[in-house]
């Protein structure tokens, strides 16, 4: 047990660098927070002593903490990622200050009332520019009943009431359960715990909705464009090697106006367009080239090519080979 770091039956635990050292606090607080969330590291800005206040407690399946610490950074490494390997899902409630959240790419400027979320799988960095007040509600990753690409489309994008949606209702109602559950008798704490954490998953599952992950649809689309030629590329085929739903696929594809049939036949055609233009295919037949491209049915390769370029093949060919 680290030493500071009181566990109090019912109450869980807390922690303060008031008492010690100057020269030992950073190290202090590194400990206390990686024994209270997940390995981290910490850099402290400035020379100025200070200060870091830590509480937490266990209720059922998710705890919740209040960290008062700044200015500073907080990192969740490769190096600590590889030493710990939590998969528990972290979410930062801004309270007091403000933060910036990293991770996956993508910065979340925090402001009193918002909050993000974070993926302890993977590194992530939060920078305090001041001192600040943050709650952070850590949970298996199992209970925001999200695919592993919605996961990754809800990092460090922030959830504020700003909006005309569910976080608009559902944000305040959540900081509010959060505080009576702090203040609550024990009795009735995991009852309010267990509310909290559908309030998450719902808030979760509206904000990763709302957003494609750009690394997962990359994946994809890159994914798909090398198989192009291979008949078999269909949508449940691309959501299987990827580890996630049909579903989730076909949302994907729409957030980006359009469907996996409609890219992929696009892409292929785009291919099959290129190579009739190109003098060394001029051998291959129609028939050919459509099989070589997905196309099974070489009539309706023609058709799609004429709708789509208002030209057959024949005459596209020949067009661009002067033949």
């Amino acid at each position: 047990m680290l030493t500071g770091l009181l566990t109090i039956p019912g109450q869980g635990a807390s922690f303060s660098t008031r008492s010690l050292a100057p020269r030992d606090r950073t190290a202090a607080w590194e400990r206390a927070l990686s024994q209270v969330f997940v390995g981290l590291e910490v850099a402290v800005e400035g020379g100025r002593p200070w200060v870091g206040e830590l509480t937490a407690e266990r209720l059922g399946a998710l705890q919740i903490a209040t960290e008062e610490f700044g200015p500073g950074t907080i990192l969740r490494s490769a190096r600590s990622v590889a030493a710990d390997p939590s998969t528990h899902i972290l979410v930062r409630l801004q309270l007091d200050g403000t933060a910036m959240l990293l991770q996956d790419g993508r910065t979340a400027e925090l402001r009193p009332g918002s909050l993000a979320f974070h993926d302890a799988r993977r590194p992530y960095r939060i920078v305090l520019p001041t001192r600040q007040r943050a709650r952070i509600l850590m949970m298996p990753r199992a209970l925001l009943r999200l695919e592993e690409g919605q996961l990754a489309a809800l990092t460090a994008t922030v959830v504020d009431d700003a909006g005309e949606g569910a976080a608009a209702l559902l944000l305040p109602l959540l900081c509010g359960l959060v505080d009576e559950i702090t203040r609550t008798p024990a009795t009735r704490r995991d009852h309010l715990a267990r509310i909290a954490v559908e309030i998450l998953a719902t808030l979760a599952l509206e904000q990763a909705s709302s957003r494609p992950a750009p690394a997962l649809w990359e994946r994809i689309t890159a994914f798909a464009q090398v198989r192009l030629q291979d008949p078999g590329l269909i949508p449940q085929s691309i959501a299987d090697q990827h580890g996630i739903s049909l579903r989730y696929l076909h949302r994907l594809f729409q957030l980006q106006g359009t469907t996996v049939n409609a890219w992929v036949r696009t892409r292929r055609l785009e291919s099959a367009r290129e190579e009739l233009a190109r003098a060394g295919a001029a051998h291959r037949s129609i028939a050919a080239m459509a099989a070589r491209w997905g196309f099974t049915n070489p009539s309706h390769f023609s058709r799609t090519f004429r709708e789509t370029y208002g030209m057959s093949p024949v005459q596209w060919r020949a067009a661009h080979l002067g033949t």
